[in-house]
């Protein structure tokens, strides 16, 4: 039953569904590539060429072509070896460089069709490719199919042209299958699911010419292929195309998929040959309704929108280039493709894919303060990066050129690692003009580029200049000594603390100062003039001569004046009884000394103040006298 069942959904599944049902590599019995067959007229030529892994002893093996004969092969020819019979009309030559060797055959007879094999080594041991020859009568034979001995992983590109006449017919690229011709890519951007971003038709000069790119070439890739115009089948134009994928073990192999999160950085690696000093390297994005567009190239060209996101680093040491891309965005997903105008070969695609998630490295991302301050650009580190070299660069157009940089924290064990110390510092002291730009920071391990953080500084006209919040927090502790990421220091030391309250409290603020300021003040001018009225009431005791009464008479002494009067009485035997003339004299003299106490006040208010006092006291004595006037006999 479950064989039967496995049978079932074998039978059920869609023919053109996932690339896995093409040629796995099981399949391909040897490495050695050649034409599947060849057509040569009678009296004629014929020439085939025969690919071979390049290895050097590949290179330097034996080659030969020998006819099939039931379970043996004879040789017909080989390095150093020519069958009687095909003396001076048959020749082999060995293009190591090209790892390929050719053989020619001339005046072609009967006797020459047949099935022959090309190969290296011994024959028959496996390293060899089955070839038919046919012979036709006629001056002219059918085009043969142009061959294409691919690396895996490697990329192919193919070039066809039909003519002018073909300018505004639709172009394609197709694969043979039992089925017919199965759509590869056209010109109205029909794609084959399996070679989603990873292939590129583009219109060439002359008119009617256009190329086809395919990257990542996988087993499954192996077989035959038209480019044509118009409709296969239908219109006479049309290129037999016989491609063969080999594997090469030190071809590099690149990352189909990178996936980076969001506000975090990607890294994508292409190849290229630091020989070939004049090829133009150019990193681009495939775009939905087709074509590309260029975001950087060797050149120094960046893309406007692309200005301190895109950097390309050389490693000619390993042929490659790395492309960094950060800050990324969701609209960033999509298939990236390094493109050469030399080596096609090193041409290669990458599909991005960008997640949520947390940026390992952390920093403030934009930067502002006054020149002539200092600014210190952080970059804090997670653990995972704790044994990874760390860096800060300056970025321009043609790459980030490293610049010195500190490390806070002590390197120790990666166990005890703390985050909140893991920094490296770019410090700027003082700031000038020429510092503002893009500054990146990013880590490295074993020479390959990692993870980075963009920070754009700008630099302000002078002093007065608005600050960015975190540029004006300040710590109340003296001994500390962070700087806050990204800040900026002038000559008074600033440092990290609470944040700058917003416009609204400010205002509140403002306007209780406004209230409480004057109440205060009327609070200070009350309790001044408290205090000088206490002051001169001090001063204000004068001493008054009253016929033969001498006496302190002050303003509390005035205030006392009935108490005494109630008391008189009781001491009516201690007082000089007086009588009518007395008291006119008394009262004279009173107002003597009444006049001799306002000469002696510095100004005229105390002078009002004390004769009134007196008047009142005057009084005060007058009905007094009555009582003693009584009390005399």
């Amino acid at each position: 039953m479950t064989l039967l069942a496995l049978l079932f959904l074998l039978a059920v599944l869609p023919a053109g569904s996932a690339r896995g049902r093409h040629l796995p590599k099981a399949a391909i019995s040897s490495p050695v590539f050649g034409p599947r067959q060849v057509q040569g007229v009678l009296g004629g030529s014929a020439t085939v060429r025969c690919f071979y892994p390049p290895t050097p002893v590949n290179r330097h093996d034996r080659k030969y072509w020998c006819r099939q004969q039931g379970s043996r092969c004879v040789t017909v020819v080989s390095s150093g070896f020519v069958a009687p019979g095909y003396q001076d009309r048959i020749s082999l030559t060995d293009h190591p460089e090209a790892d390929n060797f050719q053989i020619n055959i001339s005046a072609l007879g009967p006797g020459d069709a047949g099935t022959f094999q090309c190969g290296v080594g011994v024959n028959g041991r496996g390293l060899s490719h089955t070839v038919t020859l046919t012979l036709v009568e006629g001056t002219t034979v059918p085009e043969a199919a142009e061959l294409f001995y691919v690396k895996l992983r490697s990329t192919w590109t193919v070039s066809c042209s039909f003519g002018k006449d073909t300018a505004e017919m639709r172009r394609y690229l197709c694969k043979k299958e039992k089925e017919g011709c199965r759509n590869i890519v056209d010109s109205h951007q029909k794609i084959d699911p399996d070679f989603q971003g990873r292939v590129l038709l583009a219109f060439e000069e002359p008119p009617g010419s256009f190329s086809v790119t395919v990257t990542q070439m996988g087993w499954e890739d192996t077989g035959l292929y038209y480019c044509g115009a118009g409709e296969y089948g239908k219109d006479n134009n049309s290129k037999e195309l016989d491609v063969f994928v080999y594997e090469d073990k030190n071809f590099p192999q690149l990352k189909t998929m990178v996936t980076g999160k969001t506000g975090s950085s990607a890294t994508f690696e292409c190849l290229y040959d630091p020989l070939k000093k004049s090829s133009t390297r150019i990193w681009c994005k495939l775009r939905k309704e087709g074509g590309y567009e260029t975001i950087i190239d060797n050149t120094g060209y960046v893309k406007y929108n692309y200005e301190g996101r895109v950097a390309m680093f050389e490693s000619p040491e390993n042929k490659t280039v790395t492309i960094i891309l950060n800050q990324l965005q969701a609209k960033d997903e999509g298939f990236y493709w390094c493109l050469s105008n030399e080596l096609k070969e090193e041409q290669s695609s990458t599909e991005l894919k960008v997640v949520e998630g947390e940026p390992a490295l952390k920093g403030q991302k934009e930067v502002e303060a006054p020149a002539g301050s200092r600014v210190d650009l952080t970059c804090s580190y997670p653990c995972q990066y704790y044994s990874y070299e760390k860096y800060w660069c300056r970025w321009n157009s043609s790459g980030c050129p490293a610049l010195p940089a500190s490390e806070q924290g002590l390197p120790g064990p990666a166990a005890s690692c703390n985050t909140s110390s893991r920094t490296v510092l770019l410090s700027f002291d003082p700031l000038t003009e020429e510092d503002e730009g893009w500054y990146w920071c990013g880590v490295k391990r074993d020479g390959a580029f990692g993870e980075t953080m963009a920070v754009q500084l700008r630099v302000s006209a002078g002093s007065d200049a608005r600050h960015s919040p975190e540029l004006l927090e300040v710590d109340s502790s003296p001994e500390s000594g962070a700087v806050p990421p990204g800040g900026a220091h002038s000559d008074a030391e600033v440092r990290k603390g609470a944040a700058p309250a917003s416009s609204d409290e400010s205002h509140g603020s403002n306007t209780l100062a406004l209230v409480l300021g004057p109440l205060a003040g009327l609070i200070l001018i009350v309790v001044t003039a408290f205090a000088i009225v206490k002051y001169r009431q001090l001063k204000r005791s004068d001493l008054i001569s009253v016929g033969s009464y001498r006496t302190n008479i002050s303003m509390s002494d005035f205030e006392s004046v009935r108490d005494f009067s109630a008391s008189s009485s009781a001491k009516e035997s201690q007082e000089t009884p007086m009588g009518g003339d007395e008291f006119i004299t008394t009262t004279d003299t009173l107002e003597s000394a009444a006049d001799t106490t306002k000469a002696k006040r510095s100004s005229k208010e105390d002078a009002e103040l004390a004769y009134s006092s007196f008047l009142v006291t005057s009084d005060n004595i007058t009905r007094g006298s009555s009582g003693w006037d009584s009390a005399v006999p």
